[in-house]
């Protein structure tokens, strides 16, 4: 599952830039304008070399640039998607196909991340979260065993990563993610790391070649699409002007930027988000031949992999509030490109469900805390 973060650290230059697990990461074309000096952004560009406050010595490269938001330090998110229908057709013998509509489908989470290391070659971040996912169907119970266990149980995940930002000199720079996850439908008595534990990594390297401009290739291994797999990465961050940028990872992100003041930003674009569940049924599920008997071969279903992936097409604005203290207000529209279920019981890892979920308008709410900007101003006035 590919997440988007944005971390504060201090550069050498004592300038508060981003740095990301892969938020900070962007595509851009390949304009080659320049910041007006006139008009300000966020965070400010560094002072010219002749400036005598500023102390000569190596400014390592990062894969942020100028004109970013700021770096989010605590995260609360919410997010609803209003009614919309839900089709499942069953893929073996046995199974029933089934048609509703999904009342509800809300989304909260909670996101924190902890500098743990901060010398100018080297940034270690530390992120935590924690997300729960609800449905409601209009007639309950539904009497189809997927659908029930996920409305009384909900979807959650718990997890934990590690981000390694590694500056190699003043062009280069790297960055490594691991991060572990337990997803599914489970409650505090059920939980098991063996059988809901999720791991998905990244590793990407680049070249900062201007303040405005930085781009870099590598690979992700997570849930992105779906399954579990590897796929290539083309990561690019580009600032136009002082009110126009992209910040993207390509393929699954591209979001175009637009400053309209230092304390307010919209951004427009795309976003694919796979989410990946395990599911315990209450009732196990037996699998059948065509001829109705048991299938000797296959052990009657207890647990499911849920597979989803979505593509939005969003609108979001960004303002601060005070000081430390930013909303952040986001709409669009959700097409939902698979919502399945695969065997998790036996080894053929089958699918058994093939569901739709109709696209439908979105809406979330999210509140978060940045670095102050008098802190800012005395880590300035340290360069």
């Amino acid at each position: 599952m590919l997440t988007s973060y944005r971390f504060p650290f201090p550069t050498p230059s004592g300038k508060w830039r981003l740095t990301t697990g892969l938020a900070l990461l962007g595509l851009s074309f390949a304009a080659t304008a320049q910041v007006t000096p006139t008009t300000p952004v966020y965070p400010l560009p560094a002072p010219a070399a002749a400036d005598s406050s500023v102390i000569d010595r190596q400014e390592f490269a990062t894969p942020s640039v100028v004109g970013m938001g700021p770096s989010k330090g605590l995260v609360f998110h919410y997010e609803r998607v209003p009614r919309f229908n839900v089709a499942s057709t069953g893929k073996v013998v046995g199974l029933k196909d089934f048609s509703s509509e999904a009342t509800k489908n809300a989304r909260f989470n909670v996101k924190g991340y902890i500098p743990m290391v901060n010398h100018p070659h080297l940034k270690l971040i530390l992120g935590i979260n924690y997300e729960r996912e609800e449905f409601a169907f209009r007639d309950s119970p539904t009497g189809y065993e997927l659908y029930d266990n996920i409305e009384d149980k909900g979807l959650k995940t718990l997890g934990a990563q590690l981000a390694v930002i590694r500056p190699v000199n003043t062009v280069n720079w790297y960055i490594f993610r691991v991060k572990g996850e337990l997803s599914g439908d489970y409650t505090s008595s059920e939980l098991s790391v063996k059988d809901y534990l999720r791991v998905s990594s990244e590793f990407l390297y680049g070249w900062k070649r201007s303040p405005t401009f930085s781009w870099g290739l590598g690979v992700q291994l997570g849930y992105t699409f779906g399954r579990f797999s590897p796929y290539p990465a083309l990561l690019y961050n580009r600032t136009f002007n002082s009110r126009w940028g992209v910040e993207a990872l390509f393929p699954a992100r591209v979001t175009v930027r637009y400053n309209v003041a230092p304390n307010s930003l919209l951004f427009a674009g795309y976003s694919v988000d796979g989410l990946n569940y395990i599911t315990k049924l209450r009732t196990p599920l037996q699998r059948n031949l065509e001829n109705g008997m048991s299938d000797p071969g296959k052990t009657a279903l207890r647990t499911l992999e849920l597979r989803e992936t979505e593509v939005k097409f969003r609108l979001r604005w960004e303002r601060e509030i005070y000081d430390f203290l930013w909303f952040g207000a986001e709409g669009g529209y959700r097409y939902n490109y698979a919502f399945d279920a695969f065997d998790r019981t036996n080894a053929d890892r089958e699918k058994i469900i093939d569901s739709k979920l109709a696209g439908a308008p979105y809406a979330s709410l999210e509140l978060f805390i940045v670095p102050p900007r008098k802190f800012l101003k005395k880590t300035a006035g340290r360069k």
